[in-house]
């Protein structure tokens, strides 16, 4: 049997008895052709059955029901989840979720959400390297919802891994562990300011003794000089910026023949995949990572579409009740340390 073909904008014009061109601006801008012509050109695409291409639609409605997460690095397990969470929101209310990968480049992000402007309806900006200037400027043109940063009147998400850095640090006190250093991450990187910020008075508090090493990249292949850095520094503990440094800094202090964690403790931050499955299993940072995708599509919808109140309670997917914020205030979820094989007694 014969599969009916779809109709195409060129069937419309012949039945309507117009050029091409004026049944597209018939069906795309109404204003710009006689009232009776669109008002045919219409009827003929209705009776016709015929779909105009997403191009098309968007410029008829000013929408492309497209959706952008820009991340850091598509390729760091941690945003997995974010994609998950994002993606199965933005499913439920018809909008098409597409990925950036920066790069872990400032440049590159801020040339990216220029480019992004008029192509989608807005965007989900996760662990941004750019100013909060430029941020600001960025959200004048585009519908912002950020991830893990903290910008006057734009509306984010909040994964607390600063308190969890200082849970962190309490467990290695716990242990006897009295001087510890932190592998920090990149420079650019607001998340990193903010656990530098909550580790140094913690550790005054608790009379621990904090080095900071780095800043460096946040993948497995910067552990080997994190390692190398704490063993000069001589501490008894390490906490890494991510698992991803944790990783390599599990594997630098294999190679040295240094035991975890008798001579040496490690802390990562994410708990990604693999994290229970390095030997000795890691100790970390559990984030909700998925929850916090849910909740940043949830804003940016609120921004589109008014689908859901900017305040009071709700409850997420799993059960968890949550403040939304008015604008500009972010959504502040908790973090959990999570202790494992890697983490131990302080040697003397």
């Amino acid at each position: 049997m014969a599969v009916r073909r779809q109709p195409t904008l060129r069937d419309v014009a012949a039945a309507a008895g117009v050029a091409v061109s004026t049944a597209s601006r018939a069906l795309t801008r109404p204003g710009r052709v006689n009232a009776g012509t669109a008002d045919r050109v219409v009827a003929v695409a209705k009776e016709l059955g015929y779909i105009p291409s997403a191009s098309a639609r968007a410029l008829l409605s000013g929408r492309t029901a497209t959706v952008a997460l820009v991340l850091p690095d598509v390729t760091n397990p941690f945003f997995f989840g974010l994609v998950r969470g994002t993606g199965a929101r933005l499913r439920e209310s018809g909008y098409v979720q597409v990925l950036a990968d920066t790069e872990e480049s400032a440049e590159v992000e801020l040339d990216t959400l220029r480019k992004l402007r008029g192509q989608v309806d807005g965007a989900v900006l996760a662990a941004s390297r750019l100013t909060d200037d430029q941020i600001a400027v960025a959200a004048e043109d585009l519908a912002l919802v950020v991830v893990n940063r903290t910008i006057p009147g734009t509306p984010g998400v909040l994964l607390d891994t600063a308190g969890g850095m200082v849970q962190a640090l309490e467990h290695l006190v716990e242990q006897g562990h009295t001087r510890v250093a932190y592998a920090a991450g990149p420079t650019t990187s607001w998340s990193d300011r903010r656990r530098r910020e909550a580790l140094e008075p913690a550790a005054a508090r608790l009379g621990v003794e904090l080095v900071v090493l780095g800043p460096y990249a946040p993948v497995r292949t910067s552990g080997a000089d994190a390692a190398d850095a704490a063993l000069d520094a001589g501490v008894t503990a390490i906490v890494a910026f991510n698992d991803l440094l944790a990783f390599g800094i599990l594997e630098r202090l294999d190679a040295r023949g240094v035991a975890v964690p008798e001579g040496l403790s490690v802390v990562g931050c994410d708990d990604i995949f693999g994290s229970d499955l390095v030997r000795p299993a890691l100790t970390t940072i559990e984030s909700p990572v998925e929850r916090a995708g849910r909740m940043a599509a949830d804003l940016l919808l609120t921004r589109l579409d008014g689908e859901r109140p900017a305040g009071g309670d709700d409850e997420d997917d799993d059960g968890l009740v949550v403040d939304l914020p008015v604008p500009g205030a972010p959504v502040l979820l908790p973090t959990r340390l999570i202790v494992r094989g890697s983490t131990g007694s302080a040697q003397v």
